[in-house]
Protein backbone atom coordinates (compact mmCIF):
# COMPACT_ATOMS: atom_id res chain seq x y z
CA UNK A 1 0.00 0.00 0.00
CA UNK A 2 2.70 2.20 0.74
CA UNK A 3 4.56 1.88 -2.95
CA UNK A 4 1.21 2.64 -4.14
CA UNK A 5 0.67 5.40 -1.96
CA UNK A 6 3.83 7.18 -2.96
CA UNK A 7 3.35 6.81 -6.73
CA UNK A 8 -0.09 8.81 -5.93
CA UNK A 9 2.20 11.62 -4.03
CA UNK A 10 4.66 11.35 -7.37
CA UNK A 11 1.64 11.83 -9.81
CA UNK A 12 0.24 14.26 -7.64
CA UNK A 13 3.31 17.13 -7.36
CA UNK A 14 3.32 16.41 -11.31
CA UNK A 15 -0.20 17.91 -11.68
CA UNK A 16 0.56 20.46 -9.46
CA UNK A 17 3.45 21.53 -11.80
CA UNK A 18 1.56 20.83 -15.02
CA UNK A 19 -1.24 23.38 -13.07
CA UNK A 20 1.52 25.86 -12.47
CA UNK A 21 1.92 26.24 -16.49
CA UNK A 22 0.27 28.94 -18.08
CA UNK A 23 0.14 26.98 -21.07
CA UNK A 24 -2.20 24.59 -19.24
CA UNK A 25 -4.84 26.97 -20.22
CA UNK A 26 -4.39 27.09 -24.02
CA UNK A 27 -6.15 23.73 -23.75
CA UNK A 28 -9.12 23.48 -21.82
CA UNK A 29 -10.37 20.13 -21.74
CA UNK A 30 -7.12 19.34 -20.58
CA UNK A 31 -6.70 21.61 -18.00
CA UNK A 32 -10.31 20.46 -16.64
CA UNK A 33 -9.00 17.15 -16.78
CA UNK A 34 -6.01 17.62 -14.87
CA UNK A 35 -8.11 20.16 -11.89
CA UNK A 36 -10.12 16.72 -11.50
CA UNK A 37 -7.52 14.42 -11.35
CA UNK A 38 -5.64 16.75 -8.61
CA UNK A 39 -8.74 17.21 -6.59
CA UNK A 40 -9.67 13.55 -6.48
CA UNK A 41 -5.51 12.95 -5.52
CA UNK A 42 -5.55 16.01 -3.15
CA UNK A 43 -7.36 13.80 -0.54
CA UNK A 44 -5.65 10.80 -0.75
CA UNK A 45 -2.08 12.78 -0.18
CA UNK A 46 -3.42 14.80 2.76
CA UNK A 47 -4.87 11.66 4.47
CA UNK A 48 -1.34 10.01 3.39
CA UNK A 49 0.40 12.91 4.89
CA UNK A 50 -1.33 12.76 8.33
CA UNK A 51 -0.79 8.64 8.56
CA UNK A 52 3.25 9.03 8.10
CA UNK A 53 3.06 11.89 10.62
CA UNK A 54 1.00 9.54 12.78
CA UNK A 55 3.74 6.72 11.95
CA UNK A 56 6.68 8.97 13.03
CA UNK A 57 5.07 9.59 15.88
CA UNK A 58 4.51 5.96 17.10
CA UNK A 59 8.57 5.61 16.22
CA UNK A 60 9.63 8.68 18.68
CA UNK A 61 6.81 6.90 21.52
CA UNK A 62 8.36 3.53 21.15
CA UNK A 63 11.84 4.91 21.20
CA UNK A 64 10.97 7.41 24.47
CA UNK A 65 9.68 4.03 26.06
CA UNK A 66 12.99 2.35 25.36
CA UNK A 67 15.08 4.87 25.95
CA UNK A 68 13.57 6.86 29.16
CA UNK A 69 14.35 6.05 32.93
CA UNK A 70 11.54 8.20 34.43
CA UNK A 71 8.34 5.84 35.53
CA UNK A 72 6.39 8.81 34.24
CA UNK A 73 7.52 9.81 31.36
CA UNK A 74 7.49 6.00 30.21
CA UNK A 75 3.93 6.12 30.99
CA UNK A 76 3.39 9.33 29.29
CA UNK A 77 4.88 7.92 26.47
CA UNK A 78 3.10 4.49 26.41
CA UNK A 79 -0.40 6.36 26.11
CA UNK A 80 0.71 8.61 23.53
CA UNK A 81 1.71 5.28 21.49
CA UNK A 82 -2.02 3.72 22.39
CA UNK A 83 -3.37 6.43 20.88
CA UNK A 84 -1.08 6.96 17.69
CA UNK A 85 -2.05 3.02 17.61
CA UNK A 86 -5.52 3.42 16.96
CA UNK A 87 -5.24 7.03 14.67
CA UNK A 88 -2.88 4.63 12.92
CA UNK A 89 -5.88 2.15 12.34
CA UNK A 90 -8.58 4.79 11.32
CA UNK A 91 -6.59 6.49 8.70
CA UNK A 92 -5.47 3.12 7.06
CA UNK A 93 -8.80 1.82 6.98
CA UNK A 94 -9.24 5.17 5.46
CA UNK A 95 -6.77 4.89 2.82
CA UNK A 96 -7.62 1.79 1.09
CA UNK A 97 -10.75 3.19 0.72
CA UNK A 98 -9.63 6.10 -0.87
CA UNK A 99 -7.10 3.65 -2.98
CA UNK A 100 -10.34 1.77 -4.49
CA UNK A 101 -11.03 3.38 -7.85
CA UNK A 102 -13.85 5.23 -8.27
CA UNK A 103 -16.42 3.52 -10.32
CA UNK A 104 -17.66 6.46 -12.88
CA UNK A 105 -21.35 4.40 -12.63
CA UNK A 106 -22.01 4.99 -8.82
CA UNK A 107 -23.68 8.34 -9.25
CA UNK A 108 -26.10 7.59 -11.68
CA UNK A 109 -29.56 7.41 -11.17
CA UNK A 110 -31.30 3.92 -11.37
CA UNK A 111 -34.57 2.10 -12.62
CA UNK A 112 -34.90 -0.99 -9.24
CA UNK A 113 -36.97 -4.07 -11.12
CA UNK A 114 -39.04 -6.09 -8.39
CA UNK A 115 -40.60 -9.17 -9.19
CA UNK A 116 -41.96 -11.56 -6.99
CA UNK A 117 -40.74 -15.61 -7.83
CA UNK A 118 -41.87 -18.43 -6.27
CA UNK A 119 -43.81 -18.34 -3.49
CA UNK A 120 -47.38 -17.09 -5.23
CA UNK A 121 -49.40 -14.25 -3.34
CA UNK A 122 -46.35 -14.05 -0.46
CA UNK A 123 -44.00 -13.43 -3.02
CA UNK A 124 -45.88 -10.71 -4.19
CA UNK A 125 -46.65 -9.48 -0.84
CA UNK A 126 -43.25 -9.23 -0.07
CA UNK A 127 -42.15 -7.61 -3.49
CA UNK A 128 -44.44 -4.73 -2.21
CA UNK A 129 -43.01 -4.77 1.35
CA UNK A 130 -39.27 -4.65 -0.60
CA UNK A 131 -40.75 -1.93 -2.77
CA UNK A 132 -41.73 -0.09 0.58
CA UNK A 133 -38.56 -0.98 2.11
CA UNK A 134 -36.34 0.82 -0.55
CA UNK A 135 -38.29 3.49 -0.82
CA UNK A 136 -38.51 4.33 3.27
CA UNK A 137 -34.58 4.16 2.11
CA UNK A 138 -34.72 6.89 -0.51
CA UNK A 139 -36.65 9.10 1.81
CA UNK A 140 -33.93 8.93 4.39
CA UNK A 141 -31.06 10.16 1.72
CA UNK A 142 -33.56 12.80 0.27
CA UNK A 143 -33.83 10.79 -3.07
CA UNK A 144 -37.03 10.88 -5.77
CA UNK A 145 -38.96 8.11 -6.62
CA UNK A 146 -41.08 7.39 -9.68
CA UNK A 147 -42.74 4.46 -10.49
CA UNK A 148 -42.25 3.06 -14.19
CA UNK A 149 -44.96 0.38 -13.86
CA UNK A 150 -46.63 -2.14 -11.85
CA UNK A 151 -48.84 -4.96 -12.34
CA UNK A 152 -50.48 -5.57 -9.26
CA UNK A 153 -52.37 -8.22 -7.60
CA UNK A 154 -55.64 -7.98 -5.74
CA UNK A 155 -54.47 -8.27 -1.98
CA UNK A 156 -51.63 -5.48 -2.14
CA UNK A 157 -48.85 -7.39 -3.70
CA UNK A 158 -46.66 -6.84 -6.66
CA UNK A 159 -46.12 -9.35 -9.69
CA UNK A 160 -43.52 -6.96 -10.19
CA UNK A 161 -43.01 -3.52 -9.82
CA UNK A 162 -40.50 -0.92 -11.79
CA UNK A 163 -39.80 2.46 -10.53
CA UNK A 164 -36.65 5.16 -11.13
CA UNK A 165 -34.66 6.49 -8.26
CA UNK A 166 -33.03 9.66 -8.49
CA UNK A 167 -30.70 11.54 -6.36
CA UNK A 168 -26.76 12.06 -5.25
CA UNK A 169 -24.50 8.40 -5.65
CA UNK A 170 -27.90 6.20 -5.53
CA UNK A 171 -26.22 3.73 -7.67
CA UNK A 172 -23.29 3.52 -5.75
CA UNK A 173 -25.29 3.06 -2.77
CA UNK A 174 -27.94 0.50 -4.42
CA UNK A 175 -25.66 -1.15 -7.03
CA UNK A 176 -25.17 -4.64 -4.81
CA UNK A 177 -29.05 -4.88 -3.68
CA UNK A 178 -29.38 -7.10 -7.57
CA UNK A 179 -30.60 -10.81 -6.70
CA UNK A 180 -32.70 -13.46 -4.86
CA UNK A 181 -34.24 -12.23 -1.93
CA UNK A 182 -35.81 -14.84 0.17
CA UNK A 183 -38.37 -14.58 2.63
CA UNK A 184 -39.35 -17.30 5.26
CA UNK A 185 -42.83 -15.81 7.60
CA UNK A 186 -45.82 -17.24 7.91
CA UNK A 187 -48.04 -15.78 5.11
CA UNK A 188 -51.65 -13.45 5.90
CA UNK A 189 -52.80 -16.42 3.82
CA UNK A 190 -51.51 -19.26 6.05
CA UNK A 191 -54.36 -20.43 8.60
CA UNK A 192 -51.99 -23.41 9.93
CA UNK A 193 -49.33 -20.63 11.24
CA UNK A 194 -46.55 -22.69 9.19
CA UNK A 195 -43.03 -20.62 7.77
CA UNK A 196 -43.72 -20.22 4.37
CA UNK A 197 -40.02 -19.82 2.09
CA UNK A 198 -40.89 -17.48 -0.57
CA UNK A 199 -38.05 -15.40 -2.96
CA UNK A 200 -38.55 -11.85 -5.00
CA UNK A 201 -35.52 -10.99 -7.69
CA UNK A 202 -34.35 -7.22 -7.32
CA UNK A 203 -32.59 -5.61 -10.09
CA UNK A 204 -30.75 -2.14 -10.24
CA UNK A 205 -29.72 -0.89 -13.96
CA UNK A 206 -27.67 2.27 -13.83
CA UNK A 207 -29.62 4.74 -15.63
CA UNK A 208 -28.03 6.10 -19.08
CA UNK A 209 -28.38 8.96 -20.54
CA UNK A 210 -29.33 9.48 -23.92
CA UNK A 211 -25.91 9.87 -25.13
CA UNK A 212 -24.51 6.46 -23.14
CA UNK A 213 -26.72 4.26 -25.97
CA UNK A 214 -28.14 4.82 -29.22
CA UNK A 215 -31.43 3.40 -30.28
CA UNK A 216 -32.51 3.72 -33.59
CA UNK A 217 -36.12 3.88 -34.25
CA UNK A 218 -36.17 1.18 -37.05
CA UNK A 219 -34.97 -1.42 -34.06
CA UNK A 220 -37.96 -1.00 -32.19
CA UNK A 221 -40.95 -2.58 -32.12
CA UNK A 222 -43.78 -0.48 -30.85
CA UNK A 223 -47.39 -2.14 -29.46
CA UNK A 224 -50.45 -0.24 -27.59
CA UNK A 225 -52.96 -1.73 -26.12
CA UNK A 226 -55.35 -1.41 -23.34
CA UNK A 227 -54.16 -1.76 -19.81
CA UNK A 228 -54.58 -4.18 -17.51
CA UNK A 229 -54.76 -4.54 -13.65
CA UNK A 230 -56.49 -2.27 -11.36
CA UNK A 231 -58.48 0.46 -13.10
CA UNK A 232 -60.47 3.32 -12.71
CA UNK A 233 -60.34 6.50 -14.40
CA UNK A 234 -59.63 5.47 -17.86
CA UNK A 235 -56.06 3.36 -17.24
CA UNK A 236 -57.99 0.44 -18.48
CA UNK A 237 -60.25 1.69 -20.65
CA UNK A 238 -57.83 3.23 -23.48
CA UNK A 239 -55.25 1.99 -25.42
CA UNK A 240 -52.66 3.99 -23.46
CA UNK A 241 -50.56 0.98 -22.32
CA UNK A 242 -47.12 0.21 -24.42
CA UNK A 243 -44.95 -2.35 -25.21
CA UNK A 244 -41.83 -1.50 -26.91
CA UNK A 245 -39.70 -4.63 -28.08
CA UNK A 246 -36.00 -4.26 -29.15
CA UNK A 247 -34.88 -6.29 -31.96
CA UNK A 248 -31.86 -6.48 -32.14
CA UNK A 249 -31.59 -7.91 -28.92
CA UNK A 250 -35.07 -9.24 -27.97
CA UNK A 251 -35.19 -6.89 -25.02
CA UNK A 252 -39.15 -6.27 -24.13
CA UNK A 253 -40.66 -3.25 -21.90
CA UNK A 254 -44.23 -2.87 -20.72
CA UNK A 255 -45.04 0.72 -19.20
CA UNK A 256 -48.93 1.01 -18.17
CA UNK A 257 -48.81 3.11 -15.19
CA UNK A 258 -50.05 6.32 -16.82
CA UNK A 259 -52.58 7.42 -18.34
CA UNK A 260 -51.17 8.90 -21.51
CA UNK A 261 -49.73 6.76 -24.04
CA UNK A 262 -46.93 9.49 -24.80
CA UNK A 263 -46.17 9.04 -21.05
CA UNK A 264 -45.56 5.74 -20.94
CA UNK A 265 -43.89 5.49 -24.29
CA UNK A 266 -41.39 7.66 -22.79
CA UNK A 267 -40.53 5.34 -19.57
CA UNK A 268 -40.74 2.57 -21.83
CA UNK A 269 -37.96 4.05 -23.30
CA UNK A 270 -36.08 4.95 -20.42
CA UNK A 271 -36.35 1.51 -18.95
CA UNK A 272 -35.17 -0.31 -22.54
CA UNK A 273 -32.18 2.24 -22.27
CA UNK A 274 -31.45 1.07 -18.85
CA UNK A 275 -31.66 -2.71 -19.44
CA UNK A 276 -29.23 -2.03 -22.12
CA UNK A 277 -26.85 0.12 -20.86
CA UNK A 278 -26.19 -2.64 -18.15
CA UNK A 279 -26.10 -5.46 -20.23
CA UNK A 280 -23.24 -3.35 -22.21
CA UNK A 281 -21.83 -2.73 -19.01
CA UNK A 282 -21.73 -6.28 -17.51
CA UNK A 283 -20.21 -7.36 -21.06
CA UNK A 284 -16.88 -4.59 -20.35
CA UNK A 285 -16.77 -5.48 -16.92
CA UNK A 286 -16.69 -9.27 -17.64
CA UNK A 287 -13.57 -8.75 -20.19
CA UNK A 288 -12.18 -6.77 -17.52
CA UNK A 289 -12.30 -8.99 -14.96
CA UNK A 290 -11.34 -12.15 -17.06
CA UNK A 291 -13.20 -14.44 -15.66
CA UNK A 292 -12.53 -13.25 -12.25
CA UNK A 293 -15.87 -13.52 -10.33
CA UNK A 294 -16.12 -10.48 -7.43
CA UNK A 295 -16.56 -12.52 -4.26
CA UNK A 296 -19.35 -9.46 -2.97
CA UNK A 297 -21.49 -10.73 -5.88
CA UNK A 298 -21.72 -10.64 -9.68
CA UNK A 299 -25.16 -8.99 -9.66
CA UNK A 300 -26.68 -11.93 -11.29
CA UNK A 301 -30.67 -12.20 -10.47
CA UNK A 302 -30.24 -15.65 -10.04
CA UNK A 303 -27.59 -15.09 -6.81
CA UNK A 304 -29.66 -15.81 -3.57
CA UNK A 305 -28.14 -13.04 -1.89
CA UNK A 306 -29.93 -11.92 1.46
CA UNK A 307 -32.46 -13.62 4.00
CA UNK A 308 -34.91 -11.97 5.58
CA UNK A 309 -36.78 -14.55 8.67
CA UNK A 310 -39.47 -12.79 10.23
CA UNK A 311 -40.10 -15.23 13.43
CA UNK A 312 -36.07 -14.90 14.66
CA UNK A 313 -36.29 -11.18 13.57
CA UNK A 314 -33.05 -11.34 11.31
CA UNK A 315 -31.65 -10.67 8.45
CA UNK A 316 -28.64 -12.57 6.66
CA UNK A 317 -26.41 -11.09 3.75
CA UNK A 318 -25.22 -14.12 2.71
CA UNK A 319 -22.16 -12.59 0.43
CA UNK A 320 -20.55 -11.21 3.32
CA UNK A 321 -21.93 -13.49 6.09
CA UNK A 322 -23.30 -10.49 8.22
CA UNK A 323 -26.25 -11.75 10.16
CA UNK A 324 -28.55 -9.15 12.28
CA UNK A 325 -31.15 -9.27 14.24
CA UNK A 326 -33.44 -6.27 13.70
CA UNK A 327 -35.37 -7.37 10.74
CA UNK A 328 -38.27 -4.52 11.61
CA UNK A 329 -35.73 -1.76 11.18
CA UNK A 330 -34.40 -2.76 7.93
CA UNK A 331 -38.41 -3.03 6.50
CA UNK A 332 -38.52 -0.05 7.60
CA UNK A 333 -35.70 0.84 5.01
CA UNK A 334 -32.96 0.91 7.97
CA UNK A 335 -30.02 -0.63 4.97
CA UNK A 336 -27.14 1.63 6.29
CA UNK A 337 -25.37 -0.89 7.64
CA UNK A 338 -26.20 -3.71 5.45
CA UNK A 339 -25.11 -1.65 2.30
CA UNK A 340 -21.49 -0.04 3.93
CA UNK A 341 -20.63 -3.41 4.89
CA UNK A 342 -21.07 -4.66 1.31
CA UNK A 343 -19.24 -1.40 0.18
CA UNK A 344 -16.03 -2.61 2.61
CA UNK A 345 -16.20 -5.81 1.20
CA UNK A 346 -16.16 -4.56 -2.49
CA UNK A 347 -13.58 -2.04 -1.92
CA UNK A 348 -11.38 -5.00 0.12
CA UNK A 349 -12.05 -7.21 -3.26
CA UNK A 350 -11.27 -4.35 -5.43
CA UNK A 351 -7.87 -3.41 -3.52
CA UNK A 352 -6.94 -7.47 -3.75
CA UNK A 353 -7.61 -7.51 -7.24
Amino acid sequence: MINKLDRIVEKYQSLEAELANPDIMKDMNRYKEVMQEHSHLSEVVSVYSEYKDVLSGIEDAQSMMEDETDPEMKEMAKEELSGLEEKKEILEKKLKKLLVPKDPLDGKNIIMEIRAGTGGDEAALFAADLYRMYTKFAEQNKWKIEIMDANEIGIGGFKEISFSISGKNVYGNLRYESGVHRVQRVPTTESGGRVHTSAVTVAVLPEAEETDIDIKNEDLKIDVFRSSGPGGQSVNTTDSAVRITHLPTGVVVTCQDEKSQIKNKAKALRVLRARLYEAEEAKKQSERAENRKNQVGSGDRSERIRTYNFPQNRVTDHRINLTLYKLEYVMQGDLSEIIESLKIAAGEQALKD
